[in-house]
């Protein structure tokens, strides 16, 4: 079992044409020398800077790891970006459901101020980075699911883990046809916003990229039947559906028990 974060991920791959070079010799290299790491490899390093003494925001270096798989005979990577990340989350830190001297505690407010200036500064030289890995504490976002249908889904027992696979072009037909539906329900507030959003990530990708939605640590939350019975993609197609047809009822129905599902895993962070 992990230890911290119960994370979900959004991930993209990338085929190694996408990458310029000499990263993409690099990334080349490293898929047929290195070990394929996992997410907990991934997250044993992350954790390291917050057990060093004095607490590090963010690495000292970027990451030069990346997850590793192939499409149709095709080598893809998703990098960690694993400075970049945690600099663009700092800002969650004071959003932690967690009193505040705990926070200050794990990452003081003079560490977490010098690492925002030390981003603010990398940004102005590197105005185009984006990361390959998007994260949520706690839940899965509802949107993420409006990328993938319900025969995408794959729960595998040994390791335990439930995940979603996707063609890139598959992934950014779905969240058009989603926000033209989220529109003319409803033309504007944070559902049109947050879909909008992860379209808008995803177009920054080569279009023979391959998206992936993993529950990651939360299927150590979440029993094995609630796991089995978790189809939230056929829900939000079903609830979209619904929205194109007009049957707000219905829709709003859906939503609602999405929404509760994961209320239900996000309280699960306050028990002893």
């Amino acid at each position: 079992m992990p230890n911290v974060p119960y994370a979900a991920f959004l991930r993209v791959y990338e085929p190694l044409a996408a990458f310029p070079e000499p990263e993409r010799s690099h990334w080349a290299q490293y898929a047929r020398s290195g070990p394929r790491l996992t997410e907990q490899d991934e997250l044993a390093r992350s954790l390291s800077g917050l057990l060093a003494v004095p607490p590090r925001a963010v690495p000292e270096r970027e990451s030069a790891d990346a997850f590793v798989t192939e499409v149709d005979g095709v080598l893809c990577v998703c990098p960690w970006r694993t400075r970049l990340r945690a600099w663009q989350a700092l800002p969650e830190a004071g959003q932690w459901q967690m009193p505040q001297p705990v926070v200050d505690a794990a990452l003081p407010p003079e560490v977490r101020r010098r690492a925002a200036a030390d981003y603010d500064r990398w940004r102005e030289r590197n105005p185009d980075a984006r990361p390959w890995i998007r994260q949520a504490l706690w839940h899965v976002p509802v949107r993420w699911f409006a990328l993938f249908s319900d025969e995408e889904r794959s729960l595998c027992p040994e390791p335990l883990s439930l995940r979603y696979r996707t063609p890139m072009v598959q992934a950014r037909r779905r969240v058009a046809r989603a926000l033209r539906t989220v529109r003319e329900a409803m033309p504007e507030g944070p559902l049109v916003e947050a879909v909008t959003d992860v379209g808008r990530w995803l177009e920054e990708f080569h279009p023979r990229s391959l998206v992936e939605l993993d529950y990651g640590g939360l299927v150590h939350t979440i029993s094995r039947e609630q796991l089995e019975a978790d189809h939230s993609a056929a829900d939000v197609a079903a609830g979209l559906a619904a929205l194109a047809e007009g049957d707000l009822e219905r829709a709003g129905e859906v939503y609602e028990q999405l929404t509760d599902r994961w209320m239900a895993v996000r309280e699960r962070q306050f028990a002893s």
